[in-house]
């Protein structure tokens, strides 16, 4: 397996779903979407901020191990998250609006600027605690993605008890056919 060729099939699985997820959570309202559900970030629309507050602070520290990420320097113009809970956007549409610009970024990124040879270095980064620490980018890439995948089977369920679907949601669809490959 080519972990960079994973990981822009992740990059397109990941956009799909926070779709799909954000499509079937638009039919809620305000109050629904923030009604305490017991989940670990209270609700749907904290599940779903936690799930942006997370990947500004992973893509923040990613844009620094290359200078040719210039991509992901457009998150920069976004809120800087400063808590894992910090509500970043007032309103479900503009949480919306800052989930799809971020998959659109991560599809850019992971397509035209990652390097195979990046992912076989070290990043160095300091956590939400300040204390610094140093790991393989390649599986920092990957921790992105089993995050999200993460909170968004914990968003699924909440919307899922509200009887909304959010359609498929299995990896297989994305991974190419060998026999359709060309």
């Amino acid at each position: 397996m080519d972990l960079h060729h994973h990981i822009r099939l992740m990059a397109g699985y990941n956009q799909r779903l926070n779709h799909q997820v954000f499509s079937a959570a638009a039919r809620l309202d305000a109050d629904a979407l923030a009604a305490d559900t017991g989940a670990f970030f209270g609700s749907i629309m904290g599940t779903l901020n936690h799930m942006v507050v997370t990947d500004l602070l992973w893509l923040a520290r990613f844009a620094q191990h290359a200078s040719s990420y210039k991509s992901l320097q457009a998150l920069s113009e976004l809120p800087t998250p400063e808590r894992l809970d910090q509500q970043l956007y007032p309103t479900f549409a503009a949480l919306g609006a800052a989930r799809g610009l971020i998959d659109s970024v991560i599809i850019e990124w992971s397509v035209d600027e990652l390097q195979s040879s990046d992912l076989q270095r070290s990043l160095t980064y300091h956590n939400s605690q300040g204390e610094a620490s140093e790991r393989d980018f390649g599986e920092l890439v990957m921790h992105l993605f089993n995050h999200q995948t993460h909170h968004r089977g914990q968003a699924s369920t909440l919307l899922n008890q509200r009887g909304l679907d959010i359609g498929v949601t299995d990896f297989l669809i994305d991974i190419p056919r060998l026999d359709e490959a060309s």
